[in-house]
Parts: structure tokens; sequence; C-alpha cells
């Protein structure tokens, strides 16, 4: 493991806490420019959210219907009823997307990988970048509002889902991550700048609870108009 991802790990509760922990649950409120783009204005906000840690798979609820919840997987993403039936599902969600950019809509089974993939990229880190295939290196570091950030580049398996293979965060002098850059590869590779905030201390771990995420320029500067998305948690529980 890195320098840097151990310093991140000790600013988050430490690398044992986060492998005793099984999953995290919070309400998740969505805003941001990109819902209506894609064709979803609203969707997913004010819902519960489950991120398992000892697996990729995610639970939102509810999904359209109070009686529908949506499960992600790498493989597969699904609408269930209370009773675990299966209203819907698209098994090799990824290969949907071919051809898509910024602007193509989604269906819901779409829009559910979409924000399954990111929500677990966001709350199992960082536990998932020790995940069997997940490289990390430290690259050169970036100054930003005057303020020194260290910087881990990560590279992400094909065997975890993600909004991006590649991705690089922002490291403050406290170990916490506060800036990640990736770009949107089912939306066109589209470059994103993406704020982190709100960290919390839940059992434990530090959970943030405010994203804020841009569109970046060709020299790594967000564009701050529009806001693309925005995601809020409350009441986050750890077990």
């Amino acid at each position: 493991m890195s320098d840097l991802l151990s310093t991140i790990f000790d600013a988050y509760g430490g690398r044992s806490r986060w492998e005793e922990a099984n999953r995290i649950t919070a309400r998740q409120f969505f805003g941001g420019a990109l819902w209506g783009m894609k064709g979803h204005p609203g969707a997913l906000n004010d819902v519960d959210v489950t991120v398992d840690l000892r697996r990729e798979h995610v639970t939102q609820k509810p999904f359209f219907d109070p009686d529908h919840q949506v499960s992600f997987t790498p493989d597969r993403v699904a609408v269930e009823d209370t009773a675990g039936n299966v209203i819907e599902e698209l098994t090799n969600p990824r290969a949907s997307f071919e051809g898509h950019d910024l602007m193509t809509p989604w269906n819901r089974l779409q829009l559910a990988y979409f924000s399954g993939s990111a929500m677990w990229t966001y709350l199992a880190e960082p536990l998932s970048l020790t995940y069997p295939g997940v490289r990390t290196e430290e690259i050169d570091p970036w100054t930003e509002d005057g303020e020194k950030f260290r910087r881990l580049h990560i590279v992400f398996p094909d065997t975890i889902a993600t909004l991006s293979t590649e991705q690089t965060v922002y490291v403050d002098a406290q170990g916490l991550i506060r800036r990640r850059d990736y770009s949107v590869e089912i939306a066109g590779n589209t470059p994103a700048a993406h704020y982190i905030s709100g960290h919390q201390e839940v059992s434990g771990l530090i959970i943030p609870t405010t994203r804020m995420i841009y569109s970046r320029d060709e020299n790594g500067h967000k564009i701050p108009d529009p806001l693309v998305v925005s995601v809020q948690l409350e009441s986050v529980t750890v077990s």
C-alpha cells in the first residue's frame, strides 16, 4: 500500500475499522443539471441508499414506485418489488451505453447503473482501493485556491464497475479526499471535477456527506456553471 493511501486510511478511521464494517446506509439527495439532461429530473432524490463494502452491490429505494427498489452489481441492474420479485432487469449494463455522449437520454435501468456505480465508488472508498486489481500511485501535487494537495492516481480493473477506469483524487494536509477527477466513460468521456466536503465520523469511519460535480476544462480547472450533479447524504449509518 502506498504511503499516500496509508495517510488516507489513517484520516478515514483506519484500515482495520473499514475492514470490520459491512455496509453504509444513508438518505440520499441528488441535484444538478444531469438528471434533466438524461430525461429523469428529480430521479433518485430523497431515497435510501445502501452500499455493500464486501462486494460491489448497491440498493436504492424507492425507485419511481414506492414499492420498488433497484439493485446494482457490475453485471446486472434490476428493479424488484418488496417481495423480491424482479420487475425488470438489464444484464451486461455497461454495453448499453455504447455510443452515448453527455446529452444521450437514459432509460431507467441505465440511470440505476450510473447511480449505483457512482455511489459505490464514493462510499466504499478508501476500502475499495485495496480490492484485487486496483492500482494506485502518487503523482505530482496540485495547488488550488492557495491550498496544496497531494494526488493519488487510481486505475480500476475491469471487474469493478465505475464511471472511469482511471481517476485521480486530491488529498489535503489532514489526509481527507477533497476532489476527484475522472472522465465519464459512459457519457462520451466527459471530463469531471468532483469536490468533496462535509466529512463526518460515523461509528469510527469518516464519511463525506456533500459532493459537487462540475465539468473540467483542458487545464484541469472546474467549469463552475452548470453544477452537473450534487449529492447530499443524511442519516448515515455503518453496520
